[in-house]
């Protein structure tokens, strides 16, 4: 059975992805976000960028339904909260994150990983069709990880699973595609090389919107061509990267001096 929303909930190519408005969340009176603003459109790919206790984990629960905001109003593929069945929008909504590596099967084949990723389980409950093995191994070979096909999810190295988690989180056809410090615990080598399969993706024309979650200012490729920087649950800086990534505004979000370099179209942090 195919996991896509019926055809009167599919979002319009004018839609917007996201839309948050004067959005605020608060849990046993403290404030976690604070009015926040933000409006991603089709076909843009956003860095978001926060450090630890930043607030970037709740504005992620609160995109995927959740947790429901204190007040404010939240918008998702075209679809306001509250008129939604959230379980049916999660569907189109992928979300990769480096802890889902410790909940998956160890003992799973690979392509049985990745099509799980279509019926949103741990583990295959259902009988994948051919097509669903054809997908797969597309998805594999996009992301270039097709060697580990029919390998043992425990036999792949880090950023071999994070590479079969972002196949398995397309297996749905996404809208959205959010990548949550997907680079996590890797070596500069690894990093790399999934960065370099996270930017052939996202230059896809098939390609969903995607969310870059990271504290890493280095790991925003130019394919992120915008940027959001939150800081203690409220947006300290939004737009273009290459305007938002500079040396004041940064200096000025960790409050303390920093340098940003670019180069290859990348911004490189150091502390003068």
């Amino acid at each position: 059975m195919n996991q896509v929303l019926p055809h009167a909930m599919m979002p319009s190519m004018e839609t917007n992805i996201i839309e948050l408005r004067d959005v605020s969340w608060r849990r046993e009176k403290k404030t976690i976000l604070e009015q926040v603003d933000w409006t991603v459109r089709k076909g843009e790919h956003w860095a978001l960028l926060g450090l630890n206790g930043s607030g970037k984990t709740t504005l992620l629960n609160m995109i995927n339904g959740y947790i429901w905001p204190t007040s404010g109003r939240i918008s998702v593929l075209g679809h306001t909260f509250g008129e939604v069945d959230l379980r049916d929008l999660r569907k189109q909504i992928g979300w990769v994150s480096s802890s889902l590596q410790e909940k998956l099967y160890a003992s799973d084949k690979t392509q049985y990983v990745v099509i799980s990723g279509k019926y949103a389980s741990i583990g295959l409950y259902e009988t994948p069709t051919e097509e669903d093995f054809e997908t797969a191994r597309r998805l594999m070979e996009q992301l270039s990880c097709i060697h580990l096909y029919d390998r043992t999810y425990q036999s792949c190295s880090q950023g071999e699973k994070q590479k079969l988690l972002i196949a398995r989180a397309l297996m749905a056809s996404p809208d959205l595609l959010i990548l949550d410090e997907a680079t996590n615990g890797l070596d500069f080598l690894s990093r790399e090389n999934l960065l370099a399969s996270i930017d052939e993706l996202a230059r896809r024309p098939d390609a969903p919107t995607m969310l870059f979650v990271t504290h890493h200012i280095e790991e925003v490729l130019p394919v992120f061509g915008r940027s959001l920087l939150i800081r203690r649950g409220t947006i300290f800086e939004q737009g273009a990267t290459r305007e938002t990534l500079t040396t004041e505004t940064l200096s000025a979000f960790f409050e303390t001096g920093v340098r940003i370099d670019w180069r290859n179209d990348r911004a490189w942090l150091s502390v003068p």
